[in-house]
């Protein structure tokens, strides 16, 4: 019986550690800093896409311009109650209050999916520097971080690098996220999600 159970639970931690490190890539996770170490070099955008926790995913995408990761940040996403502003202008508004020049923001405000998300902020970028963004880094929650990468690199095109960087601290999906029913709510939708993905019915 002993043997048994720890099986079982040598099964669960498995299970655990595969989810979060496959929900959650993490490009700069080697990249204190900006710098020529492959993987490391400066980005042409941060993107950051609205849902979950949007004030944190905004903030992280802030926190990266602050360090000089790229000159131009995109805010996308459309707002659940639309009596009011949109939740990419919430964020504008969160990014110049934080000091970013108005100049350096975009905002794509009518993405209700991921994949507007992903479809409605490449006509943006196309439009950076003059020439289009090569190189961008994508915000958003740990558990979303997979999935929104897959729609991204999906329409972005060839001549885009989508990097990954979830939030670091971001309440909804903590280090113990399967210690809570929201947690494992959060990993099999975003499972199932990408599911639907790769048989070619994403949202």
């Amino acid at each position: 019986m002993r043997n048994i159970l720890l099986a079982v639970l040598g099964v669960f931690v498995i299970v655990i550690t595969v989810i979060s490190i496959y929900l959650t890539p993490d490009d700069l996770a080697n990249c204190p800093v900006v710098s020529e170490k492959n993987g490391c070099q400066i980005a042409d955008a941060i993107v950051a896409v609205s849902g979950g926790n949007t004030s944190v995913r905004a903030a992280e995408a802030i926190k990266l311009y602050k360090k000089g990761w790229a000159d131009t940040l995109i805010f996308s996403g459309a707002a659940a109650d639309t009596s009011g502003p949109s939740n990419a202008e919430v964020m504008r508004r969160q990014a110049i209050d934080a000091g970013v020049p108005a100049r350096d923001i975009e905002v794509e405000t009518f993405s209700q999916t991921t994949k507007q998300n992903a479809e409605r902020t490449k006509e943006l970028l196309v439009k950076v520097g003059g020439g289009g963004a090569k190189r961008v880094i994508l915000v958003t929650s740990p558990y979303h971080q997979r999935r929104a990468s897959l729609e991204f690199k999906a329409l972005a095109g060839d001549g885009i690098t989508i990097v990954n960087h979830p939030t670091p601290d971001d309440p909804d999906w903590s280090r113990i996220w399967w210690l809570t029913p929201r947690g494992w709510w959060l990993a099999g939708g975003e499972i199932v999600k990408i599911i639907a993905f790769y048989a070619g019915e994403s949202r």
